[in-house]
């Protein structure tokens, strides 16, 4: 047996990999080896980037846009998210309080890097994404998970909130519509969060990557709207990922207060520098471009939803919240836990969603990789006929299990 003569650092052996990530690339592997996989763990649209983006992006390459860019990205790109700022929700922010970064998740780590000192904590509605605790733990700081209720459809609740504050509490995470419950905070939850933060000098830092995948009626209730005088204690991460179908590109974006917004260019500097120029480019055509693909996206998501809830409710013991946004759905399936498959007991969600893979060839996502074990996560994000088939396939297995 080789000896390990390169020891590794505490705080990489305190943090688990993308349990997502983890079980895509297993189903990939299982399809690819010739199991008839349904895949429903991915958290990406299923569309292609807009061809306008795509040229753009061509075009950067052919223009010789393939060299170091300024480390918060190009001037450009940064005035379309200031533009987009004001157009889409009326706040006023200046370039250089704007960051772009590679993708979404780079610049949460960025925010946490920039502001954490050990042992600061931060508050995390669960369920929540896989990312944001180990995000917190690598710069130092320690998640404080604050669960949140399916009977009130994964709603803030300030009471809740109050009893796992303390003095070490600095920052508190938002993300509205949820990955992975697709639930959006109520303007009253959002007073009751804003008020807390004015009083205790709490950051906000709100993960919107989803804000345009949202199927409510009027506007998306938001934490500067609610409470404008928290903007400079507010750090707002978004990203054309989801909008605009460019997960690939790796392009993200946070805005925030100036001082924060140095010391993350700082750390930005010191680790990737700047984003892919040619995908800054295409992000500025996304940007400054056709705002319709979002509701065309909206327009095939929904009748998806409508008949992954409706469906998954029509199983008995199962319960499932109907999401306001985004592009999972997160039923309850605790009613199973105990029963039991050729003598194998279901114990939890990673049992359930390691029975649906084996059993029914249906990859999805544990609860608990999102701190809530009695559900399990499914894209829709897939066509209708993928979602009909998977369905099917979990009634069967369902069934068959004993006690």
């Amino acid at each position: 047996m080789s000896q390990e003569i390169i020891t590794l650092a505490e705080r990489v052996l305190q943090v688990p990999p993308s349990p997502t990530l983890a079980i895509n690339a297993k189903a990939k592997a299982l399809k690819a080896a010739g199991e008839d996989i349904l895949n429903f763990s991915v958290g990406e649209p299923d569309f292609d980037t807009p061809k306008h983006v795509c040229e753009a992006g061509k075009k950067a390459i052919d223009d010789g846009h393939t060299r170091y860019t300024a480390v918060p990205g190009i001037p450009e790109l940064r005035e379309a998210v200031c533009m987009r700022f004001k157009e889409d929700h009326g706040w006023d922010y200046t370039p250089d309080e704007i960051q772009v970064c590679c993708g979404g998740k780079h610049g949460l780590y960025n925010i946490f890097q920039a502001m954490l000192n050990p042992g600061d904590e931060v508050l995390i509605p669960a369920p929540y994404w896989v990312s944001y605790p180990p995000m917190v733990q690598l710069a130092g700081g320690v998640p404080v998970i604050v669960p949140l209720d399916e009977s009130m459809d994964f709603d803030l609740n300030p009471e809740t909130l109050a009893t796992k504050a303390t003095d070490k509490t600095r920052a508190i995470f938002l993300n509205s519509p949820s990955n992975p419950s697709g639930s959006v905070f109520s303007t009253t939850a959002l007073k009751a969060v804003a008020e807390m933060a004015l009083k205790h000098g709490w950051l906000i830092v709100t993960d919107d990557i989803y804000e345009t995948v949202t199927y409510v009626d009027g506007k998306l209730p938001h934490i500067l709207d609610v409470e404008p005088a928290l903007r400079e204690q507010t750090v707002v991460l978004n990203g054309v990922s989801k909008s605009f179908a460019m997960t690939g590109w790796r392009i993200g974006y946070s805005a925030g207060p100036l001082h924060l917004i140095k010391a993350m260019n700082k750390i930005q500097s010191q680790s990737t520098s700047n984003p892919a120029a040619p995908s800054q480019y295409a992000a500025l055509a996304a940007l400054t471009g056709p705002q319709d693909f979002p509701e065309v996206m909206k327009k095939a998501f929904l009748p998806r939803r409508d008949f992954f809830v409706s469906d998954l409710e029509s199983i008995e013991g199962v319960t499932c919240v109907n999401p306001s946004g985004a592009f999972y759905v997160f039923p309850n399936f605790s009613a199973y836990y105990g029963k039991s498959f050729h003598g194998k007991e279901l114990k939890d969600s990673a049992d359930m969603s390691a029975y649906f893979l084996d059993e029914a060839k249906v990859a999805s996502v544990p609860g608990i990789a999102f701190g809530s074990d009695d559900f399990v996560r499914f894209s829709f994000a897939t066509s209708m006929e993928v979602i009909q088939e998977g369905m099917g396939r979990i009634k069967t297995a369902l069934a068959a299990l004993e006690g």
